[in-house]
C-alpha cells in the first residue's frame, strides 16, 4: 500500500508533467503588427453645394502571412475653431500580406474644413491560404497622365490579369506625386470582366490638387475589391498564366544536348 503523502506527491508530479506537455504542444501565436498609415493627404475645392473634400492614403501591412481584413477608415474634418464639420466612415479593401493599400475618396462638406485627418479601425487578421509569391500584381501598361484646363488630371492606361481565372471586377487606383515623392492626391475607378491576355483600358480623374502642385510621377495599382482577401486567394488557387505561351519558331536540336551530356558522362 502506497502511503497517502507519497500518493499526493505522485499526483502533483503528474499534474506538473501534464501541464508542461500541454504548454509545449500548444502552438505559438504570432505577434501581429498593426496596420500603419504610411501617407495621407487631403485637398478641398469649392463646389456648387459648398465644398468637396478629396483624400488619399496608403496603409501598409508588415505581417508577411496575414491579410488585414474588414478595415474601416474614418475621415474627420475640423474648421478653424476646432469644430467637427465632416465625419465619414469608408470601408476599405483587404490589405495584402506584406503589402500596402492605396485608397482615395471624396465627400461633400457645407463648411470648409481647415484640417482633415484619416484614422482607421484595427484590422481583423486571417492567415493567407497561399504563400505570398502566389499573389502576383496586376500588370499596368501604357499609362498617360494628362493635365486638364480645370486643374484636374485625366489618367488612362491598361490593366492585365496574370491569372488563369477571369476577374469580375478590379479597383484601379492612381496616386500622383511631385518630384520629391510627396503624395499630392489620387483617384480610382473600376474595371470589370478582366481576362488574361485582353487588357481593358481604364480612365479616371484626379480632382482638387493645389494650384501650385507639379505632378512628376503617377503610381497605378490594381487590386480585387472587398473587405476580405478571398477573391485574391481564389485567383491564386486557380493558378497563374504560364510565362511563355508562344510556340517556338526555331528548328529543334538534331541531338538532345541533355541526352548527349549524360551519354558522355557515362562513358
Amino acid at each position: 500500500m502506497i502511503p497517502r503523502s507519497r500518493t499526493v506527491s505522485l499526483l502533483a508530479l503528474g499534474a506538473i508533467c501534464l501541464a508542461g506537455c500541454a504548454s509545449e504542444e500548444r502552438p505559438v501565436q504570432p505577434q501581429l503588427k498593426p496596420l500603419a498609415m504610411k501617407e495621407q493627404v487631403s485637398n478641398i475645392v469649392k463646389s456648387a453645394d459648398g465644398y468637396a473634400v478629396n483624400w488619399a492614403g496608403v496603409l501598409t501591412n508588415a505581417n508577411p502571412w496575414h491579410f488585414g481584413e474588414h478595415v474601416v477608415a474614418t475621415i474627420v474634418g475640423h474648421d478653424a475653431k476646432g469644430a467637427e464639420v465632416l465625419k465619414l466612415d469608408q470601408p476599405l479593401d483587404a490589405v495584402p500580406p506584406g503589402g500596402s493599400l492605396a485608397f482615395t475618396g471624396q465627400a461633400p462638406a457645407s463648411v470648409k474644413p481647415a484640417k482633415v485627418t484619416i484614422q482607421y479601425r484595427p484590422a481583423r487578421w486571417r492567415q493567407a491560404a497561399r504563400i505570398v509569391s502566389s499573389f502576383q500584381p496586376f500588370p499596368i501598361s501604357r499609362v498617360q497622365t494628362l493635365p486638364q484646363k480645370d486643374g484636374s488630371y485625366l489618367i488612362t492606361g491598361y490593366v492585365d490579369n496574370p491569372y488563369q481565372m477571369p476577374v469580375s471586377s478590379l479597383v484601379v487606383t492612381a496616386m500622383l506625386r511631385d518630384k520629391s515623392g510627396k503624395l499630392l492626391g489620387g483617384g480610382d475607378t473600376f474595371v470589370d470582366d478582366v481576362k488574361a491576355g485582353s487588357a481593358p483600358r481604364f480612365v479616371l480623374s484626379v480632382l482638387g490638387l493645389p494650384k501650385n502642385a507639379k505632378v512628376a510621377k503617377t503610381e497605378i495599382t490594381a487590386r480585387t475589391w472587398g473587405s476580405t482577401g478571398r477573391p485574391y486567394e481564389e485567383l491564386a488557387l486557380a493558378g497563374a498564366m504560364p510565362m511563355h505561351t508562344v510556340k517556338p519558331t526555331s528548328e529543334p536540336f538534331a541531338v538532345d544536348r541533355s541526352t548527349a551530356v549524360l551519354s558522355e558522362h557515362k562513358q
